[in-house]
């Protein structure tokens, strides 16, 4: 027992130590456990008394947390039930709303449709008047063509001069007045000749240069606006020169000559730019007339022609206003005969009323049976003559 066990330094552990130490150790073992234990129950009741103090508090908690969860579900249905009368309100008003929009948006696209359908009609309408319009306008480009190819030719232009020329002399002259292409004692044909009452013929020419006017109108420059000037102006008192040396006869036609000019712009511009020549022609004796001028001179012409007429049958107006005055003589003499019938006849139809009233009487008489007065003469006539008025008191002398 007493051997060593170990040896600690230089101080030998015996097995008796080692039993002692070991029992010791043992027994502040169980000491010590004994405490804690002690110590662990007092904690234990402790945490007993906490874990009930927490659970209290826990119930009331979850108590109260049931009773808001309560309160809560209460609020829940509440706004459930307020929300579904919401939503059902708000339903319905998205859906009036909507039938509202759609009725809208329905009256809308008709009244779109209908105002694109008159449009359409209107815009079709246009069209058509506008394929009409571009119809005339390619007739009239065709009819501009035209006349810009028979005016570009010479014998084409004169030819539509004359017969302007032509028309406004026939549409103001009577047949017989005028004549176109006569003959006159020099062999010269002119266009149109107009028979004034001295018997002498008026010339009309119908061509006229255009040429130059056409050159001046495309003129670009002053070189050659100042060219085609001076060639228009050669031209012009050229023909001048030529229809006087051809047309005017002495003693055979009029003492001055017309040159027509188919154009009134041709006609402004030649009279506003070239006075000059206007002035030459005039002394020449050649007037340039435009196609009214021409037509008020036709009307001129035709009212002095007129004039003529009415003198020359001054002597058978007079003779018939003679001839009238005799008739009126007559007729004035079988008007006072018949006259006396209408007084012969008056006169008569007093002495028949004059027997009428004897016959009254004396049916009066035969009817009262009175036959005691005498038969007296019968009363005036009812109707008394009287002179008839002269219906001419006077003979009318030849001229009044």
């Amino acid at each position: 027992m007493n051997e060593i066990i170990v040896m600690l330094g230089d101080w030998p552990v015996r097995t008796v130590d080692a039993l002692i130490g070991f029992g010791a150790l043992v027994l502040i073992l169980l000491v010590v456990i004994a405490v804690v234990i002690a110590r662990s129950g007092r904690r234990g009741a402790e945490l007993a008394m906490a874990h009930a103090i927490r659970a209290d508090e826990l119930e009331e908690r979850l108590s109260e947390v049931l009773r808001a969860q309560s309160e809560a579900s209460g609020r829940v249905d509440a706004m459930t039930q307020a929300l579904a009368g919401r939503q059902a309100e708000m339903a319905r008003a998205v859906n009036e709303r909507l039938d509202s929009v759609t009725h809208r948006v329905g009256q809308s696209m008709e009244h779109s449709t209908r105002n694109t359908m008159e449009s359409l009609r209107a815009l079709h309408e246009r069209l058509g008047i506008i394929d009409s319009a571009h119809k005339n306008l390619t007739d009239l480009t065709t009819q501009v063509t035209t006349l810009r190819d028979v005016l570009a030719n010479k014998q084409s232009r004169g030819a539509f001069g004359q017969a302007r020329m032509e028309a406004i002399v026939q549409d103001g002259l009577p047949k017989g007045s005028y004549e176109f292409q006569f003959t006159l004692s020099t062999g010269k044909r002119p266009d149109c000749v107009v028979f004034l009452p001295d018997q002498r013929p008026l010339c009309i020419d119908a061509k006229f240069p255009l040429e130059a006017m056409t050159a001046l109108h495309d003129a670009r420059t002053d070189e050659e606006r100042r060219v085609a000037t001076q060639r228009l102006r050669a031209d012009v008192m050229k023909h001048v020169s030529d229809i006087a040396e051809k047309y005017l006869v002495t003693g055979e036609t009029q003492e001055m000559a017309l040159m027509f000019v188919p154009s009134e712009s041709v006609y402004a511009e030649i009279h506003d730019g070239f006075d000059d020549v206007i002035q030459k022609a005039y002394r020449a004796r050649i007037v340039l007339v435009s196609p009214s001028l021409l037509m008020l001179a036709i009307q001129v012409m035709q009212q002095i022609m007129k004039d003529a007429r009415m003198r020359d049958a001054a002597d058978q107006i007079r003779t018939e206003v003679i001839k009238l005055g005799d008739d009126l003589g007559r007729l004035r003499d079988r008007v006072l005969k018949l006259q006396k019938h209408f007084a012969d006849v008056n006169e008569d139809v007093r002495q028949v009323l004059i027997s009428a009233d004897k016959i009254e009487k004396r049916a009066g008489r035969i009817e009262e049976l009175d036959f005691s007065k005498s038969d007296a003469a019968a009363e005036g006539p009812r109707l008394v003559a009287t002179a008839a008025p002269e219906l001419f008191p006077r003979k009318l002398q030849a001229g009044e």
